[in-house]
């Protein structure tokens, strides 16, 4: 059989009331929301994680105002996935040998953690998912949504999961599996920044028009165990400078929780202009600061994982509503980037999008467009959480780090004290595709090798985060002309993909390495964290990430 033969037989077809894709915050707490307002509507999630949580990554300082509002009850739960809240908040700026400790009071009132949580995201949407289920809520976790079902007049009629055993070759295997359809009245997307889906509905539906590009960072973290001596639980700390030159954007954390476990994780802004930067390898560099290092020294390594970030805010949210369905959570990008959280705007979105489609489905309605969703999240939680933070970011980009720091820091005084800025509302200008500069223009970065005790390469790295991909599968990231990056990206930019993917996923080969002849591009697809970062910054918009066999990617535990 063909593949355009098996590919022409029929799916088997569910009908829900409402389907969600992606078993994160926003997608179980619209789920959970939904079951709240009225037990008989039906709902459904997939999850591309091969269990819910698999692909959760965040710092994570979780503000709890979405928890308490959902869930009331969930502090007093033997369950619950929290424990530890923020004792110290303390934030640095540093330089190759030191850093300068910011005075707290100096700080906007927003920017304070006290009485926010240290823990794991993955843990709080295994959480959600357990109290979802106990609803009613059908979660297939595995079950990767490839693709969005439309009526015959345009709107959303629902999603497929991919087909499961296509051969790389483009054959069909003796494993395949044709994909589900998924039918709801109204489908929401909450597949985190830049999903796959919701980068077509944006597109289809112009739902970007007349707001500004969606700005990203990339994160990346590890889980270390540390000696007793070192750990003070509770700590919360940030800092900004250095490794990164004064014109990058970026910042560490460190947070310490549990039972001596510390995160630390590092976010460079993808707007940055020199090719040759690695966001790796600052991240394993910072880790070798005076400062920072001894809090390692001793320590276990436990996980590694990465993930883009939306930064956009306030400026760059898309249109929340199209025919059949919204988007929700960090699909929208609804990251406070000063505050380093999203997760409390995810769960809120999730919930105000439920409020609004439970009327509709009781008024009999579906597929069509619920403008409430849009009409409303500016005036909610959400958008007070996000407008006064509006310039932090386009300030930033325009001043470089000490001058976008100190006049941001300025400008969320004056919108906390007055709730009005000198700058209206900024613009962020290029996209970060856009940003690099040519090669030759710039001083090439280069990077010290990892000590395999406070610093470590890709390989190893991508090894903590448990990903595995079925192998015998065609490329789920796809080029749409294979030579853009030998003949145009290589030769302009030094091909950043080998470089801004903190996976090892490309690589340029040459035949004679040294004389650097007959150089290939290659896609080690197998090593994915589903961060989306090529997705975003490939200068020729050549690279396409989708999704591929259900369950595969990282298999985070508790990130």
């Amino acid at each position: 059989m063909t593949l355009e033969e098996a590919q022409s037989t029929p799916r088997e077809s569910m009908d829900y009331d409402v389907v969600i894709v992606g078993a994160g915050p926003a997608g179980l707490a619209a789920a959970i929301r939904l079951k709240q307002l009225d037990e008989n509507i039906s709902v459904v999630v997939v999850e591309k994680g091969s269990e819910v949580g698999a692909h959760i990554l965040s710092g994570a300082v979780i503000d709890p105002i979405g928890l308490d509002k959902l869930l009331p009850d969930w502090r007093e739960d033997e369950a619950r996935p929290l424990h530890t809240q923020v004792s110290e908040d303390v934030f640095y700026f540093l330089g190759p040998a030191g850093g300068a400790r910011l005075p707290n009071f100096a700080m906007p009132k927003l920017m304070n953690n006290h009485g926010n949580f240290v823990g794991s995201l993955g843990l709080v949407a295994r959480y959600l998912a357990t109290r979802a289920e106990a609803l009613g809520v059908e979660i297939y976790p595995g079950f990767a949504a490839a693709e969005l079902l439309y009526n015959e007049d345009g709107s959303v009629a629902g999603i497929a999961t991919g087909d499961m055993g296509i051969a790389k070759d483009g054959s069909v295997s003796d494993r395949f599996t044709r994909g589900m359809e998924l039918r709801g009245r109204y489908t929401l997307l909450g597949e985190g920044a830049r999903g796959s889906l919701s980068k077509i509905a944006i597109k289809r539906f112009a739902l970007d028009e007349g707001r500004e590009p969606q700005k990203y960072g990339i994160g990346l973290k590890e889980i270390w165990q540390v000696k007793p001596e070192k750990f003070r639980k509770g700590l919360v700390q940030h800092s900004f400078g250095w490794p990164l030159d004064m014109s990058t954007g970026g910042g560490s954390f460190l947070y310490h929780f549990d039972d001596n476990l510390v995160s630390v994780g590092f976010v460079v802004h993808l707007n940055y202009t020199n090719p040759t930067l690695s966001p790796f390898d600052e991240f394993q560099r910072f880790k070798t600061h005076p400062m920072i290092r001894d809090v390692f020294e001793g320590a276990k390594r436990l996980s590694y994982g990465s993930r883009a970030i939306t930064e956009g805010g306030w400026q760059s949210v898309p249109k929340l509503t199209f025919p059949g369905g919204a988007l929700i959570g960090c699909s929208a990008g609804f990251v406070n980037v000063p505050r380093i959280k999203g997760s409390h705007n995810a769960i809120l979105s999730g919930m105000l999008a439920a409020e609004h489609l439970v009327p509709a489905l009781a008024a009999g309605r579906s597929h069509d467009v619920v403008d409430g969703i849009e009409d409303s999240w500016r005036a909610s939680e959400i958008g007070r959480d996000l407008k006064p933070v509006r310039n932090v970011k386009p300030l930033w980009s325009k001043l470089g780090t000490l001058g976008g720091v100190a006049f941001g820091a300025v400008d969320m005084w004056l919108n906390q004290l007055f709730g009005w800025s000198p700058f209206g509302t900024m613009k962020h200008g290029k996209p970060d595709f856009a940003t690099l500069q040519p090669i030759g223009d710039v001083t090439p970065i280069v990077y010290p090798k990892p000590d395999g005790k406070i610093s470590f390469d890709k390989l190893s790295s991508v090894f903590l985060s448990a990903t595995n991909h079925e192998e015998d599968q065609p490329a789920h990231l796809k080029l749409t002309d294979p030579n853009v990056p030998v003949l145009q990206n290589l030769p302009l930019y030094g091909e950043p993909a080998r470089l801004y993917c903190p996976a090892g996923v490309y690589e340029v080969v040459y035949a004679d390495p040294d004389k650097k002849t007959e150089p290939r591009f290659v896609i080690n697809a197998q090593n994915c964290v589903h961060c989306k970062t090529c997705d975003i910054k490939d200068p020729a918009q050549n690279i396409t990430w989708t999704v591929p066999e259900g369950a595969g990617g990282p298999n985070y535990s508790n990130m």
